[in-house]
């Protein structure tokens, strides 16, 4: 029942004012006044913050860099992925990375990033007060005055010590946008390529966190699942963000698949061609699960079929059920063996829920690419991070 009527908060929260004439009348009737006034209530909550400067004033600093991945509207953004692409960049410059995340609903996020991460020199702090889990984390691995850390001639000698106990170059924020406790050097926004804004309103009426407006704050602003929408949809965005009164720089962004692991086997790199010919079932709780099936029907299996829950969803009794009977019905639908596939999220969240329902699970494995549209491709991103950083951190270059 909970996930019920989570999804369908989530279907109303996603319906724009032109189609509410083609919901049910109780969905009309009750449910859209009551989502309206507490979208209503939500906004002059914040109104305070908007228009106050003390919040500026008495933020919290760090002795290093901080970069904030957030966004505006809420879920499939690509935070997460952004956040695992610039700690591996940060670690092959040889500048080691902090990621600090609040842990929301289970920590999914966070127990993925830290098994993705492993291989690198990445910690991860988590908690609510990501200033005071900084600062602790700082104190306890010590950290890399900036220009040590960041000054050009200096980075090829990073690459040297930058192991797990190298001493902490940067810090990254884990959906970060509306924590404003932490000063931050530079605030990149995520911008979700299919459903940028939702119905522009504001939570739980719709997806907004905060108004456009907000994008003024911004340093940079990634489009993502650019690949999978037109070019009109992204010129039309570009102009939004524009429009919004920031000079800020836009990139594109994509979710890449690199390789296929078994729920069992997680340390194990299957080519994405195993899928060919195969029924699969498309399990997940994420926030853009359309995205997730056009990556898979790009793969190229014989049929695709899914199961959608509510972002950070926890698997029950009653899924497994669910799972198994529609793999019951697709392999006497097709007479052929079916696999379920799931997000990386979905896995990091609960394994044993996966591993406990006795059918072939496998995992899709995805990282974040920077499309080279416009003339702004990856080199370009990791050149204006840096050209930020050195300004505001004062960093002498020779």
């Amino acid at each position: 029942a909970t996930e019920k009527a989570r999804q369908l908060l989530a279907r109303l929260a996603a319906t724009p004012d032109a189609a509410v004439p083609n919901l049910p009348f109780l969905h009309r009737a009750l449910l859209l006044p009551l989502l309206s006034a507490a979208s209503a209530a939500s906004a002059l909550l914040r109104l305070p913050v908007i228009l106050s400067s003390s919040p500026l004033r008495s933020r919290r600093t760090l002795p290093v860099p901080v970069i904030s991945v957030g966004n505006l509207t809420w879920g499939g953004n690509g935070k997460t992925p952004m956040v695992d692409f610039l700690a591996r960049r940060f670690h092959a410059m040889g500048v080691s990375p902090l990621i600090l995340t609040r842990g929301y609903a289970g920590g999914d996020e966070s127990k993925m990033l830290r098994r993705r991460l492993a291989d690198t020199s990445t910690k991860i702090g988590v908690g609510a007060n990501r200033a005071a889990v900084g600062s602790s984390m700082l104190q306890k691995y010590g950290h890399v005055d900036p220009c040590d850390a960041f000054c050009r001639e200096k980075l090829a000698c990073n690459r040297v010590a930058s192991g797990k106990s190298a001493k902490i170059g940067v810090a990254i924020l884990d959906d970060g946008m509306q924590h404003r406790s932490l000063l931050r050097d530079v605030e990149i926004v995520m911008v979700n390529g299919l459903t940028p804004w939702g119905n522009t309103h504001f939570i739980p009426r719709g997806p907004m966190r905060e108004p456009l407006s907000a994008l003024t704050r911004a340093d940079i602003v990634v489009i993502h699942h650019a690949d999978l929408a037109c070019e009109a949809q992204l010129e039309t965005i570009a102009r939004t963000v524009q429009d919004s009164g920031t000079t800020c720089s836009v990139f594109f962004s994509k979710l890449a698949p690199s390789h296929i692991f078994e729920v069992h086997q997680p340390l194990q790199r299957l080519s994405l061609n195993v899928l060919d010919g195969m029924i699969v079932l498309c399990v997940s709780a994420i926030g853009c699960p359309d995205a997730f099936i056009h990556t898979v029907r790009e793969i190229g299996p014989l049929n695709v079929d899914r199961l959608d829950f509510s972002d950070h969803h926890f698997f029950n009794d009653y899924d497994l059920e669910l799972i198994q009977e529609r793999v019951r019905q697709l392999v006497d639908q097709h007479n052929k063996q079916t696999v379920v596939l799931v997000t990386e999220k979905d896995y990091d969240r609960d394994p044993d829920f996966l591993r406990m329902l006795g059918l072939k699970v496998w995992v899709l494995s995805s990282s974040l690419q920077i499309m080279p549209l416009k003339e702004q491709g990856e080199d370009e991103l990791l050149r204006k991070l840096k050209d930020i950083i050195t300004a505001t951190r004062h960093v002498v270059q020779p």
